[in-house]
């Protein structure tokens, strides 16, 4: 059996052409790098899986080429990585700052990548401040952290802090078509911008969700694979949903929920999507709200043929009591009473102003 290396892994970007999301970043570093700019200590902050270590990786392999060398060059031994998660004392800052002395065999730079920086003790930021403050000349800092805010001020004001932004459903959805394409998958755009939107800005865990589906689908990914390997509720419901809620019918809507309870979905999770559902709907009803639709073609021809039907009174009504109703969830002894007295008061709004006219 041939081994299997994780899409994450597999793909990593190799240049800063290849980083997803991240141009304003990249492009600054690029410029730094070309006007001899840059900075010997540098902070890269941002969520998970944006691509902080692949880009601290990249600038280090960049500023020790000078062209010359062969592509399969990484400079291995000018870059050192050290994970302050597992090496957080004053002993291992020494034995770094005892290294950073001694200039590089090969390649102009050493390099030293730290990631997971907040990890370190308060003594270990102090024996740090004086040689990331006057680094020798042949050494740069790269210092990688999902959480800045730990980052104590005197550290942090040593560094040229560069701020790594989540990846847009967007971008995420076009280089998934990318690896859909190179692993030979053909995938539905709907089926991927779920994908997207379930990593929530992480590009790493929109590839370990992409592999996870491919694995339970085979080489074809539909959206309904991606639904149900996923376990979302499907756009389909809460058009569904809507439509009866519009046309009154009560006793239809309770039955419609029942179903999606006996699938093994949460009411939380239901009336929270409701919410987000009806906010979608109201984005359809002005032309130049609709980019804030983040969904595929087909689906958003549903949602502009549903808007049409629902009134924006209704629509702001509805998502005033799914979000209060949201509100409530967690506090509620009777839960599943609370949704479905919400669904029968939004099921009621229309009915309750034909009564009034």
């Amino acid at each position: 059996m041939e081994h299997f290396i994780v899409s994450a892994r597999k793909y990593r970007p190799q240049t800063f052409k290849d980083v997803v999301g991240q141009q304003a970043i990249t492009n600054t570093l690029l410029n730094a790098i070309e006007n001899n700019h840059l900075a010997q200590a540098l902070l890269f902050t941002g969520p998970r899986g944006v691509g902080k270590t692949t880009c601290a990786r990249i600038l280090a392999k960049m500023i020790n080429s000078d062209g010359q060398e062969n592509e399969e060059e990484d400079f291995a031994f000018n870059i050192f990585e050290l994970d302050a998660a597992s090496n957080n004392s004053v002993d291992d800052i020494r034995n770094l700052t005892d290294q950073v002395r001694i200039p590089p065999q090969v390649g102009k730079y050493k390099v030293y990548i730290i990631d997971e920086v907040h990890m370190l003790s308060q003594a270990a930021f102090n024996a740090f401040l004086k040689t990331l403050e006057e680094p020798p000349k042949h050494c740069i800092f790269i210092l990688a952290t999902t959480e800045k805010h730990k980052i104590i001020p005197t550290i942090l004001s040593r560094c040229q802090i560069f701020d790594f932004k989540r990846i847009t459903v967007t971008d995420a959805k076009e280089y998934l078509k990318y690896i859909a394409e190179e692993q030979g998958v053909t995938a539905e755009d709907d089926a991927l911008h779920i994908i997207a939107q379930k990593a929530d800005g992480a590009m790493r865990d929109a590839l370990s969700i992409f592999d996870r589906v491919v694995s339970f689908s085979g080489k074809n990914l539909t959206r309904q694979a991606v639904t149900e390997n996923l376990n979302v509720l499907d756009y389909e419901t809460y058009f569904e949903s809507t439509n009866l809620i519009l046309e009154n019918k009560i006793p239809d809507l309770l039955l419609h929920f029942n179903k999606t309870l006996s699938k093994g979905f949460d009411g939380h999770h239901y009336i929270a999507g409701l919410a987000s559902h009806f906010r979608d709907l109201l984005v359809c009803k002005a032309p130049e709200t609709i980019p804030l639709l983040e969904v595929g073609d087909e689906t958003k021809t549903k949602y502009l043929e549903q808007s049409k039907k629902a009134s924006q009174t209704f629509l702001l009504k509805g998502i005033d009591l799914a979000n209060d109703c949201d509100l409530k969830y967690k506090s509620s002894k009777n839960q599943r009473l609370l949704v479905e007295l919400c669904l029968m008061q939004l099921a009621s709004i229309t009915f309750d102003g034909e009564k009034k006219k």
